[in-house]
C-alpha cells in the first residue's frame, strides 16, 4: 500500500512526500487505519519497522489544529527515544505551522520545559518520570487528551515504570484511545491491556527469515577530522563496486561529495533538493555503473531500487532508530551479501549503544590494522587506541 492512497490532509501528504516516504510498511498499512478510525491497538513489531509513522500520522491527522490544548501523549522509556520521535513528529507536521510537539525528558532544565508548555501544544512525547514532574508542579494540563500512545512498551514497562505509567493514564480520564507499540507483548503489556483497553485490535508483524537481508555490520570510533580518510580507506579496502554513503543533512551530503570527487572517486550526491528529474538522471547513473559512490541523506534511503549495493557507509550516526535500519537496508537485498559500516565519535559512544541496543543489532567494532588500509576486528585492550591515515 502506498502513502498516496491515504485518505488524509493535503499538508500531512505532502510532508510524507517530503520525507521520500512512497510504500507503507506492514505495520504502517495495518495500524493507521485502525487508529484513523479510534480504535485501541496493540502492535507487536520489531523495531525499526516504521513505527513512529504508524501512530505518528493517525494522531496528526485527527489532531484539533484550532485547539492549543494537549490532546495526545506519546511515552517513551528513554530521552533519546523520546527525542527521535518528537523529531519524526515534528517532520510530519512540518507544513501545519498550528500544531506543535513538545518533548520532556529528564537531564534538561525542567523551567525551560515548563516555559515551552505555557505557549501551548497539542502532542506530548515524553518519559514516564519527567512527565509526572510536569503533572505535580502544574505545568500542563492533560484533561482534554484523547489519544495515549506506548511505544516500546515491553522495555518502558519493563524498565521499573509499571506503576508510573499506570498513574498516568489515570490521570488521562477523558482518554478514548490507548494504544502500545512493541517487540514483544509482555506480561506487563498484557496486563495494561487488559486494565486500559476496549475491544483492542492486535497487529503482529513478524521478521521473515527467508527474506531479511544478510548484512554484516561493523561500528569503527573515529574523529571528525579522520572521518573523510575513513569513508575512502573503506571503499578502497573493500573493492567495492557500489557504496551508499550517507549523512544528516543535505550541506553534509555536498560538502563530502565534493571532498571524494576531489580524491577521484566517481561520486554524486542526492538529497531532498533536487528536482525529480535530477534524482532520476542520478539513479540512472547509478544503475549503469557511471557512479561508484552516492551519498545521500536520509530521503534516499526509501523508495530507491537498487539490488546490487556492496556496501552502506553512516558517515554521521542516524538520528532515528529506524532511519538506521532503512539505511543499512539498501545493501543485501535481492538474496545479495551486504556489509555496513557505523562511523561514531567518542562523544556519540552511548548513543550508538542505544541505536543498536533498540535496533536489535549485532555490530562488529573494528580497528585499523597498523599499515592503516585494512580493518580488523577491535579487541577490547586496543580500545580507543588507533588512529586512522589522513589523506590530508
Amino acid at each position: 500500500m502506498f502513502y498516496k492512497d491515504l485518505q488524509i490532509s493535503p499538508e500531512l501528504q505532502r510532508a510524507i512526500a517530503q520525507m521520500g516516504f512512497v510504500e507503507m510498511t506492514e505495520v504502517q498499512y495495518k495500524a493507521i487505519p485502525l487508529m484513523m478510525a479510534g480504535k485501541d491497538v496493540t502492535a507487536k513489531a520489531p523495531t525499526g519497522t516504521g513505527k513512529t509513522c504508524a501512530f505518528g500520522v493517525p494522531l496528526l491527522e485527527r489532531i484539533n489544529k484550532e485547539r492549543k490544548a494537549v490532546q495526545a501523549v506519546v511515552l517513551a522509556p528513554t530521552r533519546e527515544l523520546a527525542q527521535q520521535i518528537a523529531e519524526q513528529l515534528r517532520q510530519l507536521a512540518q507544513f501545519m505551522p498550528q500544531v506543535t510537539v513538545a518533548c520532556l525528558y529528564g537531564g534538561a532544565p525542567i523551567h525551560r520545559q515548563a516555559e515551552r508548555l505555557k505557549k501551548g501544544c497539542q502532542i506530548v512525547v515524553a518519559t514516564p518520570g519527567r512527565l509526572l514532574d510536569h503533572l505535580k508542579h502544574k505545568n500542563l494540563d492533560v484533561s482534554q487528551v484523547v489519544t495515549v500512545v506506548l511505544d516500546e512498551a515491553d522495555e518502558m514497562l519493563g524498565m521499573g515504570f509499571y506503576k508510573d505509567v499506570r498513574h498516568l493514564i489515570d490521570l488521562m480520564k477523558n482518554r478514548k484511545n490507548l494504544c502500545m507499540f512493541s517487540a514483544t507483548i509482555s506480561r506487563e503489556v498484557m496486563d495494561i491491556g487488559w486494565l486500559y483497553q476496549r475491544d483492542a485490535e492486535e497487529i503482529s508483524v513478524q521478521p521473515i527469515q527467508q527474506s531479511r537481508p544478510k548484512i554484516k555490520q561493523y561500528t569503527l570510533q573515529t574523529t571528525a577530522r579522520n572521518k573523510l580518510a575513513d569513508v575512502a580507506q573503506i571503499i578502497l579496502s573493500g573493492d567495492f563496486k557500489c557504496v551508499m554513503v550517507f549523512c544528516n543533512t543535505k550541506f553534509t551530503t555536498g560538502v563530502l561529495a565534493n571532498q571524494l570527487a576531489r580524491l577521484h572517486f566517481q561520486v554524486d550526491c542526492l538529497h531532498g533538493d533536487l528536482s525529480q528529474g535530477d534524482r532520476n538522471q542520478i539513479m540512472k547513473r547509478l544503475r549503469q555503473g557511471e557512479i561508484r559512490v552516492l551519498v545521500a541523506t536520509d530521503i534516499a534511503a526509501r523508495g530507491i531500487d537498487v539490488d546490487d549495493v556492496d556496501a552502506v557507509i553512516n558517515y554521521d550516526v542516524p538520528t532515528s532508530n529506524e532511519h538506521y535500519t532503512h539505511r543499512i537496508g539498501r545493501t543485501g537485498r535481492a538474496g545479495r551479501e551486504g556489509v555496513s559500516y557505523l562511523l561514531y565519535t567518542s562523544e556519540e559512544t552511548r548513543r550508538v549503544e542505544e541505536l543498536l541496543r533498540l535496533t536489535r543489532s549485532e555490530a562488529i567494532p573494528v580497528t585499523w590494522d597498523e599499515s592503516h588500509t585494512q580493518l580488523m576486528e577491535q579487541k577490547k585492550e586496543q580500545k580507543d587506541k588507533f588512529q586512522v591515515r589522513s589523506y590530508f
